[in-house]
């Protein structure tokens, strides 16, 4: 469904970038590129690779945005999907595609190519999953490498690995985070985070241990729940609240869970205004397994932008910025007593969760407004045009 017939073009001298998206219901990341991305410049347009309507269609419609969604639910739709995409870039015709998430890679890069399309971007999302627990599909990422022109790594470890273990040309890569626009994370509204709560039943509960993982083997909620047990024998009042609780390790943390007193955790799926989550919290932990599972984890910038005395994992972005005892709590992988000490050692000092909290949003803002990666896409897509 193509939704800009109305729309009314800049200049053809002006840069037509084309973001191809797979997968994606809601991702404010992408409006906020859509949005801030120079104007004088570019013109960009959107396919999303989705099986329906999403929250980022229905965004990027309402703002004026051209934006043209290709059913894409399986890989049984992916051949049509590719035609379909090719198609559309044959008569958009831009100067530069610029993909993000394996499946929108793939069809995307393909169709580009044969498109003759010259400047061919994908962000690399993901870090090493493929090479640990799914060994075909680092195939996929080579085949993603090789038809790009440029890469994108989202954190000094994505870069290692397209190096290191998929032997991409360091040339083609070039190391930009994610930009975030912090104030949607430390100016909060009072209200929303009390109806938070309130909706959670949470209210009254204190401390709030939040989480934020997707239910996997390496996002490491496995350690948290038996430091959290511990820890709730000292506090009986606290609460572990579990946010994108769902994945295919559900099972095993569900026996864990159960260990748990009766009303002490809750499990969220899904919610919206995570800038009413995160205040809603005491202490956020976040502790991948290693330090290559996690690309970038945007919820480590996420959690400190918002205040939050965190406790983390150095993988993905963290050994970029973390600094144990200054803007977060450092432990080893893989080690519930080391999470229940710094629970507890959060908890019971106000002048350290002051400390973390102040210094944790120092950092993020030095880094990682949003700014920053606008600037470094606009020094990429002006690069490519130079270089073409």
């Amino acid at each position: 469904m193509d939704h800009f017939s109305q729309i009314e073009f800049r200049c053809n001298s002006m840069t037509s970038i084309v973001y191809i998206i797979s997968d994606i219901d809601k991702a404010i990341a992408f409006e906020w590129i859509a949005e801030s991305l120079p104007s004088s410049k570019y013109t960009v347009s959107f396919i999303l690779l989705n099986p329906a309507d999403s929250d980022l269609e229905r965004y990027l419609v309402n703002s004026g945005q051209r934006v043209t969604r290709v059913i894409c639910a399986t890989k049984t739709d992916w051949l049509r999907a590719f035609w379909q995409v090719k198609r559309i870039l044959d008569k958009w015709k831009p100067d530069i595609i610029h993909c993000h998430l394996l499946t929108a890679s793939l069809i995307g890069l393909t169709a580009a190519r044969l498109s003759g399309v010259k400047n061919r971007i994908y962000t690399r999302h993901h870090s090493s999953q493929h090479h640990v627990y799914h060994r075909r599909g680092i195939w996929l990422d080579k085949y993603c490498n090789y038809m790009s022109t440029r890469i994108v790594a989202i954190s000094k470890v994505v870069k290692e690995i397209l190096i290191n273990w998929e032997h991409v040309p360091e040339k083609k890569i070039l190391l930009i985070p994610h930009g975030f626009r912090l104030r949607y994370f430390n100016r909060f509204n009072v209200s929303k985070v009390l109806d938070f709560r309130k909706r959670k039943e949470i209210l009254n509960s204190r401390p709030v241990i939040g989480v934020i993982s997707r239910f996997i083997e390496l996002k490491g909620v496995q350690y948290i729940i038996p430091a959290f047990r511990r820890f709730n024998q000292r506090y009986p009042e606290s609460v572990l609240l579990l946010l994108n609780a769902k994945g295919d390790y559900e099972s095993h943390l569900q026996k864990e869970l159960f260990q748990l007193p009766v009303n002490t955790y809750r499990c969220i799926e899904f919610e919206a205004d995570m800038g009413a989550v995160y205040p809603a919290m005491d202490i956020f932990v976040h502790v991948p397994v290693d330090n290559h599972s996690e690309a970038f984890g945007q919820i480590y910038i996420e959690a400190l932008a918002a205040g939050v005395p965190s406790i983390f994992t150095l993988s993905g972005i963290a050994p970029d910025f973390i600094i144990d005892g200054e803007n977060a709590l450092v432990v080893p992988f893989r080690d519930s007593n080391a999470i229940f000490d710094a629970m507890i050692q959060i908890w019971e000092n106000d002048d350290l969760k002051s400390h973390l909290s102040k210094n944790g949003l120092k950092s993020v803002e030095a880094k990682f407004d949003l700014s920053l990666m606008i600037n470094a896409l606009d020094r990429l897509y002006q690069q490519c045009l130079v270089a073409n």
